[in-house]
């Protein structure tokens, strides 16, 4: 009897553990299951991305009227017509990422979607371990922005820098020479936490798109954003699996009024101003 005296105390041990560790992942669940249910849900559409047809169809958002998605290469090739077809009024496009690196299916994208009568706008997802200039010269060789396209878009929501002013630096660096560039002033794209934790106080005379998912409405001042990405998980009839989801704040001629303005026509004997054609 007195050897079973180890065992129980060796078991009481082991559920004293797994009771804490139990109590403790409760814990963790009830503080992020928001974010935790989404990644469960992302996950899960990935694995049954094979099992979809491309039809599926997630309703619009009530109370806005000018519907938008954002797509890169994670998308696969989509059906641009019957994207247009079901009242996605615009789009905006990855064209690049980095110093080097550019969207495999952007020229694709690009081509595709203006013929079929969406409005279009490119970004660049900005790393900010690399300077904003070389940043902004990569964007400017791959994106033939026109009169009539959406402005550029610059996504800043990469946490991996050790300095937050440096960071800021070249953000605004990339801004100042893209819109030098094209003559149109871009717009900047983040997460809410991100905005509010980095960004906020720093950037507003640049129009911002906003990320904030799971609420009901941005937790951010109407007055300080454009367009509100609600979901990145929705479906779109023409593209097989999730894409984001955006709604724009106003109707479709307040966006048409932010898009690449016209050259303007030159006097007899003169030729035509043109927006710097590089960025250094």
């Amino acid at each position: 009897m007195r050897r079973a005296a180890p065992r129980r105390l060796w078991w009481r041990g082991l559920l004293a553990a797994a009771l804490l560790a139990t109590l403790l992942a409760g814990y963790y669940y009830v503080r992020h299951q928001v974010q935790l249910n989404r990644y469960a849900r992302r996950a899960w559409a990935t694995f049954t991305k094979n099992g979809l047809t491309g039809r599926e169809k997630t309703p619009l958002l009530a109370g806005y009227s000018v519907h938008g998605i954002d797509v890169s290469a994670y998308q696969g090739r989509i059906d641009w017509p019957e994207v247009a077809r079901n009242k996605v009024s615009f789009a905006f496009i990855k064209a690049s990422e980095g110093a080097t690196l550019r969207d495999p299916r952007f020229a694709r994208n690009w081509r595709e979607a203006r013929k079929a009568g969406v409005l279009c706008g490119a970004y660049h997802y900005f790393q900010p371990n690399r300077d904003g200039q070389t940043q902004a010269d990569l964007f400017a060789r791959t994106v033939p922005l026109a009169p009539g396209d959406l402005p550029p878009v610059l996504d800043v929501e990469a946490a991996n820098f050790h300095d937050v002013a440096v960071m800021r630096r070249e953000v605004a660096r990339w801004l100042r020479l893209v819109e030098a560039h094209y003559g149109v002033r871009p717009i900047l794209y983040s997460n809410h936490s991100f905005y509010q934790q980095h960004l906020a106080g720093h950037f507003d005379d640049y129009p911002l798109w906003l990320a904030h998912y799971e609420v009901a409405s941005p937790k951010l001042a109407r007055s300080k954003w454009i367009i509100w990405q609600h979901s990145d998980e929705a479906y779109v009839p023409g593209i097989r699996g999730v894409v984001d989801f955006n709604v724009f704040q106003g109707n479709f001629e307040a966006l048409q009024a932010l898009r690449v303005p016209a050259i303007p026509a030159a006097p007899a004997g003169r030729s035509s101003p043109r927006p710097a054609a590089r960025t250094r």
